[in-house]
């Protein structure tokens, strides 16, 4: 039998040493991200990808060899396990194929056939079986008047139940069952009565079959859902119904099973009923529930791969960078929060203004942002896009062509996830002296200031990037984002001496207790003038240390191989790299000519192999370097700010939320995301919508149809249905209107105020005069 390690060699598709290496790390506590980046010679370059499918799968198969032995040792202690059955169960290579093999021994509960065998039934049963010429009734009448059995027909009943029970348990024919179930099974739905209208949503599965293999996650979630919301009723059915009074493929192989065939003879009918009552009461509900929770694994994974790839890519989006923000929380009665942050995230000011209904004190609140504008420097303007984003946003482009000189920038944030940081307990501690409806605007500026420091302090699950995320095992979805997480915040490297607790403990080798001892010591000491001085942390011993220094950044500090992601255990190499370009290292970093003349090979010895050379002299050209794409924005049309505003045929702007199996989400600002069909991504066909977006890319879309009754509007990204090839520069243009200008340069727009009121309340703030209301 294959071991372990040549299985998921062999499923990876990679040699069986590369396997054995990796596991040896990750036994010896080595994470993901520090074998992918700092162990390639180990484990022959193998990837993080690669490395995240190699722990699952060694957690499964080690889980499984642990079932294999249990169910052995319990077969044994019942006396009833031989040569072939150890052999059998040796081979089985599912979870599923042991507990099939496992059925016939496992502790039962009380059965109709347990209670026919202790009545004597189990002879009767036997000869109807093998002599199927006997006559049923007059074999079972030798039987009745004994204890327990009444009559003939209770005999008979006795001896169906011993005949079912064995046909249950024969493991071939089960798993048989399941798998042919699986490749021509269908899975049905149909509106229940007097749903129609309450289950509106779930229309497109009123009326619906489609084959179990060919069932996308999303479409498996949504019909669970509308059956758990008692909307919609599903069955699983065969793809082929059996002619009138024919056996069914599923009873044939029951037949077969228990050498059964109708042949006109006296026991034949009997038999045969014993065969359709064997299906249509035991049998087929279990298949179900087999395929069902298959249906569900599928689902799961599908929806937990998609959250996955989404929540990455938000991870990973273009950082503003650090500069001094605004972050405006919209809000209609209570107002919209304000927070003013600096370069570093630090809250300098808060506010609350009150520019929509019922106060509609427009100018005040141009006039109190732009006093914080003035104040503090400020170059971005993060505003949430929850209720009231829109009208804010159009505040905020007022705010930006009144103030032309400090050449804002505004961007709709998204805001999922920052009610949740608000009233977490590190919001708590972090902004002590802040009003929790505050704490949302700050959050919603960082996060465009580097949405990867901000993001890691929310519970991945609440940032709402995936798919019907409610109904995902809690488990199964938690520790997929968190390794998503985990490799982000890796991939980036942290600067040690601005880091916030949660984003360190999402470094290699760290712990939350041992990341806030980080935070502790870097207040009560000062900033960390070298990696080295990391090891006077308590908690931070040798081998976390190990772990966690190739990730960990320090600029301007004493070395400065410390804001690289050279690993510490590789300054060597760069001694030796220095001596044989005699040039020292502040001269060196950055100069590619020189680094790429070298001969790399002549740096290689028994500690450190060619790929960890190669990415030393990439980390010497560009150190630290940030894998991120650059900061861009989008900007959405003037005047199109709820889905009736939306009309077919119209160009927008807009932002990708969510990429699903099925298409793309695009924020178009109407507080409705519109979906882009997979279909409609592209001019060519696509297999993947990530093959062409992902989350935070700047696209441009056509309306195709607005169904504002359902709240669905279709977009289009295929060139062949624009009038005119789409604009990359700026926002695109609806039919009839003029073309918008960029969000600086847009004029104001008009409001019912004298223009000299407002002159004077910006005026006024510009001299940090108080305003009044």
């Amino acid at each position: 039998m294959t071991g372990i390690n040549g299985r998921i060699a062999a499923e990876l598709g990679v040699a069986e040493s590369q396997v054995k290496a990796a596991v040896d790390l990750l036994d010896g506590g080595a994470t993901v991200p520090f074998i992918a980046r700092y162990r390639k010679e180990a484990t022959g370059a193998l990837d993080d990808a690669q490395l995240r499918t190699l722990e699952e799968r060694l957690t499964y198969l080690r889980d499984l060899e642990g079932r294999r032995a249990a169910i052995l040792d319990s077969i044994r202690q019942q006396g009833k396990l031989d040569a072939e059955l150890a052999a059998q169960i040796a081979r089985a290579d599912t979870k599923a194929r042991l507990e099939d093999l496992y059925l016939p021994f496992r502790p039962k509960r009380r059965s109709k056939a347990l209670a026919a065998r202790e009545a004597g039934l189990e002879p009767l049963a036997d000869a109807l079986l093998a002599r199927p010429d006997l006559d049923p009734t007059v074999q079972a009448g030798q039987f009745a008047g004994k204890e327990g059995i009444s009559d003939a027909d209770a005999a008979l009943e006795g001896a169906r139940a011993i005949l079912i029970e064995r046909a249950c348990e024969s493991a071939e024919l089960v798993g048989s069952l399941r798998e042919t179930g699986w490749q021509r099974g269908h899975v049905t739905a149909a509106v229940r009565k007097g749903k129609r209208e309450a289950g509106e949503k779930f229309a497109d599965y009123f009326d619906f079959s489609e084959p179990l293999t060919k069932l996308p996650s999303h479409r498996i979630l949504a019909l669970f859902r509308g059956e758990k919301e008692e909307v919609l009723d599903l069955d699983i059915t065969d793809g082929e119904e059996p002619r009138p009074g024919a056996l069914g493929w599923q009873e044939a192989r029951i037949a077969q099973t228990l050498g059964v065939a109708d042949r006109g003879r006296p026991g034949d009918r009997f038999l045969m009923e014993t065969v359709r009552q064997c299906w249509r009461k035991r049998l087929k509900p279990a298949t179900d529930t087999d395929l069902r929770s298959r249906l569900w694994t599928v689902a799961e994974e599908g929806a937990v791969t998609v959250f996955a790839r989404n929540l990455r890519d938000l991870l990973l989006a273009a950082p503003a960078g650090a500069r001094p923000t605004l972050g405006l929380d919209p809000g209609y009665r209570t107002g919209v929060k304000v927070a003013a942050v600096d370069a570093t995230g630090k809250v300098v000011a808060t506010d609350t203004i009150y520019p929509h209904e019922p106060r509609r004190d427009w100018n005040g609140a141009l006039a109190a942002l732009a006093k914080l504008v003035l104040a503090h420097k400020i170059e971005l303007i993060a505003i949430g896009n929850g209720t009231a984003s829109r009208e804010t946003d159009r505040l905020a482009a007022e705010l930006v062509a009144k103030l032309p000189d400090r050449k804002l920038t505004k961007v709709l944030v998204s805001e999922a996830g920052a009610s949740v940081y608000s009233a977490s307990a590190y919001a708590s501690a972090e902004l002590p002296n802040l009003d929790v409806t505050l704490r949302g605007a700050v959050s919603i500026a960082r996060r465009l200031q580097d949405p990867l420091a901000e993001l890691v302090k929310i519970e991945p699950k609440a940032i709402g990037v995936g798919q019907y995320q409610h109904d995902l095992a809690e488990g199964k979805l938690a520790r997929s984002l968190d390794a998503v997480v985990e490799d982000c915040v890796n991939s980036v490297g942290v600067d040690v001496n601005s880091a916030s607790a949660p984003l360190l403990a999402r470094v290699s080798g760290l712990s939350e207790r041992v990341a806030s001892n980080i935070v502790v010591h870097r207040d009560a000491n000062g900033p960390f003038a070298k990696r080295a001085n990391l090891r006077k942390v308590p908690g931070l011993g040798p081998k976390a240390y190990e772990l966690a220094a190739g990730f960990l950044r320090i600029r301007g500090g004493a070395d400065p191989l410390d804001a690289s992601g050279v690993h510490p255990e590789a300054y060597p190499v760069v001694k030796k790299i220095l001596a044989a370009t005699g040039k020292p290292i502040e001269a060196l970093i950055g100069d590619g000519a020189t680094l790429r003349g070298l001969a790399l090979s002549a740096f290689v010895d028994q500690s450190f192999g060619l790929p960890t050379v190669t990415d030393i002299i990439a980390e010497l050209e560009k150190p630290g370097r940030d894998p991120r794409p650059s900061f861009r924005t989008a900007a959405f049309a003037e005047g199109v700010e709820k889905i009736g505003d939306l009309r077919p045929g119209m160009r927008l702007e807009g932002v990708v939320t969510n990429v699903a199996a099925f298409g793309a989400f695009v924020d178009i600002g109407v507080h409705q995301d519109g979906l882009v069909h997979i279909s409609m991504l592209a001019d060519r066909f696509v297999k993947d919508p990530r093959e062409v977006v992902k989350p935070g890319d700047v696209v441009q879309v056509r309306v195709v149809e607005v169904d504002a009754a359902r709240k669905r509007i279709a977009l289009s990204m295929r060139s062949d249905e624009a009038a005119r090839p789409a604009r990359r520069d700026g926002p695109a243009q609806a039919p009839g209107r003029p073309a918008p200008r960029p969000q600086a340069e847009r004029p104001q727009a008009s409001r019912p105020e004298p223009a000299g009121a407002l002159a004077d309340a910006l005026r006024r703030a510009a001299e940090g005069k108080p305003r009044g209301r």
